[in-house]
């Protein structure tokens, strides 16, 4: 959770007024040159704490965490802005200058609590909060301007969240807001460190706090960690705009659980992993940094229970009163938003607008009451074009004793908020693009005796739970009108069906539902991973000591994802210096024979790796050896027929001219498909048809097997594999010309593809092999399911390990994967 319940704000002095006054006068006349554009207000000021509006759907599963579980729960939380009096005369002078005319920018002072004061604003925010049952751990952040801290997240992350796209710009202001943005984060980090105990689950809370989880699990590998984004997630295409995206990712994929609002959110998010870091998923996962991270959806609720205690008093039913006094004999359709651009509030009022002139003997009997609180990044472009719309409307369809829209641009009473929620006769939510609508869920609570239904936009995240509202696209005014038409005439009895099943959903999928369904989740999440085959990570010291105590050495290396790393474009995927040199010092013992078995043609190895002394070539799965010592090449299916290879590239080019980026590569025993460049979903969607395609044409005909790789398809004899290599490696083994053959005493087989398990499946079916000197190692995440005994992470941690035992220690530098997040301004 990024802001605290309750907010620290400094009590006005009784001369603030006057000050103010005088200031006013000042920007009134022109002179500002004595004050510099504003007046000195500075003075020690004393502190106080009040509860911050807004979020209480969050705060409300804080407190049932508290009060209402077993959980020991600790709030990590901002403090937020501290409001004081010389903010706010502040940026009413800035706004009074503006209507002067005069371009006088404000003066904003470093906000910064003393020593004192910090541990007085600490004492009282904590003592607020153990008055509430809470404990709380306060983030003091300072250092120029309060809302720098918020800057990257709601200037830049909240809009492309939502779909917009900011202007075109150098990119200089974003650069120090994202700098702002990892120092928020890690300041969240340092405060959970100091409190962290083992076995405690740290949940982090909305898009404030992406790189959070990352920055944890770099600090407390084991920890366990879930995130839930409160605000939408876009669709890749959307999410690829922002400069950090990787960063962004990464930081989210630090959690052992992600949860989102909706279906289309997680589906958006593990498309964005897929595309944009090229990680593996499946609809519910992803395997991100040696872990397989869950994904799934939580839609939020509200506290019913406290709704219906609040909308259920004197103050209240006053207010209700009040209203229905002043619309006598009106029906009435209220909204609440907050002013931006993404609460639709202006295709509502066109909505209504449209309604008005399609019925219009409706007019005089209905009156919209919508009520509006500012947005952080306040848009004057919007409010203005509101208030124009509303002019409109009025001066149109209004009347001297009659107002159609009735506009209420504040905070409102909660009292009069629920008051308004219980006397209305239609709630009209038209976002073109949100999370969570609590409104619509309150009003559901508050019209159980009434029945008004709720007109709810299909674009809200709440649209995915009120399957019984009225749905509308709040782009086609047209529709919204005949909806806004068809629920005013509505009979009694369809109303009472209709509420009937929003009360019960909303009443049964509560706030506190949520808290235990996620928590539910991360813990079946943890079981199912703890007993599910999870492969440890190489024991690099038991490794060494094997090697040292060993004379017959054999080693296996797979070639792409294994000594070099995945990538787009196979021909870019070449050694690094460091692994060359790694394998030539490994190679140039004696004691050892080093084979690299790849799926690459032999081109491609001689090419890269030929010139290394000592080291043994395998192309294409096995179908092509070069013994070590040899500079030439042994075709093991020379006798084989190859007459198949003709019906494989006609059908793999049928699937090449429609899947675009995929490309055929040919080889002298094998076939092979790629798709790494094509669209991931629909590159995957086009090989399981080909697969298919080949499984029923082919492999009836021909002694071939169809192989799907990472992004490929390869189809090769089927008597040929990497299993029967490493077989053939082990049976042959000599050690020195003219020596016989004698098992290895030491194996070392790494690989990361599916065709790799057919060396480790063959290595575990040789008897004479002493398993406890067999290290065969997958590469991928521990949750990988694999016949291999060990795993690492990705080809960095092999190429370390190799260097490793030939006493080359860290050679992985060029390679490395670790997340590290840009914090310099370029």
């Amino acid at each position: 959770m990024n802001l605290l319940p309750y907010e620290l704000c400094t009590d006005v002095p009784p001369d603030a007024t006057d000050v103010f006054a005088a200031a006013l006068d000042e920007v009134a006349s022109g002179d500002t040159e004595s004050t510099g554009g504003a007046p000195s207000l500075s003075q020690e000021l004393p502190l106080t704490v009040r509860h911050r509006r807004g979020n209480s759907a969050l705060y409300s599963s804080q407190s049932f965490l508290e009060t209402g579980t077993s959980w020991e729960t600790v709030l990590v939380a901002w403090t937020g802005e501290i409001i004081n009096y010389e903010d706010r005369i502040a940026a009413q002078l800035a706004a009074a200058t503006a209507r002067a005319g005069n371009h006088v920018a404000p003066v904003v002072n470093e906000f910064k609590l003393t020593e004192a004061e910090h541990d007085k604003a600490k004492s009282l925010l904590e003592d607020a909060a153990a008055k509430n049952g809470s404990t709380i751990v306060p983030v003091f952040l300072y250092g120029g301007e309060q809302g720098r801290w918020r800057a990257y997240a709601e200037q830049v992350l909240w809009p492309l969240l939502h779909y917009i796209l900011g202007e075109p710009s150098d990119g200089m202001e974003e650069k120090k807001w994202w700098l702002d943005y990892v120092k928020f984060n890690e300041a969240f980090a340092d405060k959970i460190c100091e409190i962290y105990k083992p076995g405690d689950i740290i949940w982090v809370h909305d898009y404030h706090l992406l790189l959070l989880p990352q920055i944890l699990r770099q600090r407390l590998p084991k920890a366990y960690i879930c995130t839930f984004l409160h605000a939408p997630f876009p669709s890749s295409e959307y999410f690829r705009y922002l400069t950090k995206r990787r960063e962004l990712l990464e930081g989210m994929l630090g959690s052992n659980m992600i949860g989102f609002q909706a279906y289309s959110y997680s589906r958006h998010f593990i498309s964005a992993c897929t595309r944009v870091l090229g990680f593996e998923s499946t609809s519910s996962s992803v395997d991100a940094f040696g872990a397989r991270v869950a994904i799934d959806v939580f839609p939020i609720g509200i506290d019913a229970g406290r709704v219906q205690r609040d909308m259920d008093t004197d103050a209240v039913r006053e207010n209700m009163v009040a209203i229905r006094d002043l619309y006598p004999g009106k029906k009435i359709i209220v909204g609440r938003d907050r002013l931006d651009s993404v609460r639709g509030v202006i295709q509502k009022l066109h909505a209504f607008e449209m309604f008005c002139q399609m019925y219009p003997e409706m007019v005089e009997h209905v009156v919209l009451i919508q009520v509006t609180s500012p947005a952080y990044a306040h848009s004057a472009k919007i409010e203005k074009k509101v208030n124009e719309i509303i002019a409109h409307i009025n001066g149109t369809y209004g009347m001297l004793h009659f107002t159609p829209v009735q506009h209420y641009p504040q905070q409102i009473a909660r009292d009069e908020y629920f008051a308004l929620l219980r006397v209305a006769d239609l709630a009209l939510i038209t976002s073109v693009r949100d999370g969570m609508n609590t409104t619509s869920l309150e009003y559901v609570v508050c019209q159980r005796d009434s029945h008004g239904p709720v007109i709810l936009s299909e674009f809200s995240g709440t649209a995915g739970m009120l399957t019984d509202a009225i749905m509308v696209n709040p782009w086609d005014s047209v529709g919204v009108a005949k909806a806004i038409h068809a629920c005013l005439v509505m009979k009694p009895e369809r109303k009472a069906e209709l509420e009937s099943k929003l009360y019960k959903h909303v009443t049964t999928h509560t706030i506190q539902a949520w808290v235990s369904q996620f928590l539910s989740g991360l813990v079946l999440t943890l079981a199912s991973y703890d007993h599910s085959h999870m492969t440890p990570v190489l024991d690099r010291p038991l490794m060494h000591t094997k090697y040292r105590s060993a004379s017959r050495r054999l080693f296996m290396f797979d070639y792409d994802g294994t000594l070099a790393p995945i990538v787009k474009e196979p021909s870019a995927a070449i050694p690094q210096q460091k692994v060359l040199h790694a394998l030539e010092r490994l190679a140039a013992d004696p004691c050892n024979q080093v084979w690299i078995i790849s799926g690459r043609d032999q081109a491609f190895l001689e090419q890269h790796l030929g010139h290394i002394h000592r080291l043994g070539l395998s192309a294409e799965h096995g179908c092509f050896m070069r013994p070590i010592g040899s500079d030439t090449w042994l075709n093991l299916t020379e006798t084989f027929d190859m007459s198949w290879q003709k019906d494989v590239i006609d059908i793999f080019q049928y699937y090449t001219e429609r899947t675009q980026g995929a490309f055929i590569e040919r080889k002298r025993a094998a076939v092979t498909w790629h798709y790494r460049r094509a669209d991931p979903e629909y590159g995957a969607f086009q090989a399981r048809e080909c697969q298919n395609h080949l499984e029923n044409t082919v492999t009836p005909k021909y002694d071939v097997e169809v192989m799907a790789g990472k992004a490929n398809l390869e189809v090769r004899p089927r008597f040929v594999n990497k299993g029967e290599i490493a077989k053939r490696l082990v049976v042959d083994y000599v050690v020195g010309a003219g020596a016989t053959p004698a098992t290895p005493d030491f194996i070392l087989c790494m690989g990361d593809d599916s065709t790799d398990e057919d060396m480790f499946r063959a290595l575990r079916k040789i008897d004479e092999l002493d398993q406890d000197r067999t290290f065969t190692v997958t590469i991928g995440p521990s949750s990988k399911m694999t016949t291999a005994i060990w795993h690492l992470i990705d080809s960095a941690e092999v190429v370390k390990s190799v260097g490793e035992l030939v006493g080359l220690g860290d050679v992985a530098t060029e390679i490395g994967s670790s997340v590290v997040y840009e914090t310099r301004v370029h």
